[in-house]
């Protein structure tokens, strides 16, 4: 198999799983979120109480899960990923996780009634409860940006960004460039006392 179909493979894999995760993470969004109650004033759907601060807190509450889920989908891409891997691993990570945080919010918000303002006046005046939503659209892109950096950080921790083509220096290990292999080797114990020698 090619490395550009490899490539590929790896990115659509990665994609696809990250985004597979959004559908779970966003139920457990709807659930924690706070509830936020809405009433039907002059046919113009308006927060029954508009003091409240669960608005922010269901945003709060979907960053905290898309950061979580960035940390540690770009941690296991890390662990899973082979040598080489690197590029369609991250590329996998940005396009996966948007994919995965933007289903994550479409699942939560399916949680709630399908038409809010028809629940409104079904119910005479009494407050229904709103599905979950964001305000803050732009916690979305922490899931992609955050594994990303994970995966980043890790590359830097454990030193697999240095260069590859590089040996380690031992006495006895080859020395590797592109296309060329030297092989180096110790000289025998008193070579260069002998050159001294008539």
């Amino acid at each position: 198999m090619g490395r550009g179909v490899r490539g590929l493979r790896i990115w659509a894999v990665t994609t696809l799983s990250l985004a597979v995760c959004g559908l779970p993470l966003g139920l457990l969004w709807a659930a924690w979120a706070p509830p936020v109650r809405y009433v039907l004033l002059e046919d113009s759907v308006v927060l029954a109480d508009p003091e409240t601060q669960a608005l922010i807190a269901t945003d709060g509450r979907f960053a905290v899960i898309a950061a979580a889920a960035g940390l540690l989908s770009g941690a296991l891409a890390y662990l899973a990923g082979g040598r080489d891997n690197d590029v369609p691993l991250v590329l996998g990570l940005g396009s996966g996780g948007l994919a995965g945080a933007l289903l994550a919010w479409w699942a939560g918000h399916q949680t709630g009634p399908d038409d809010l303002g028809a629940a409104l006046r079904a119910a005479a005046g009494r407050a229904v409860e709103g599905p979950a939503d964001l305000q803050a659209t732009g916690v979305v892109v922490f899931w992609p940006l955050l594994a990303v950096a994970m995966y980043g950080f890790l590359e830097v921790v454990f030193g697999r960004l240095a260069p590859r083509y590089a040996g380690h220096g031992g006495v006895d290990e080859p020395y590797q460039i592109p296309g060329v292999q030297f092989h180096l080797q110790a000289a025998p114990a008193g070579r260069d006392e002998d050159r001294g020698k008539p």
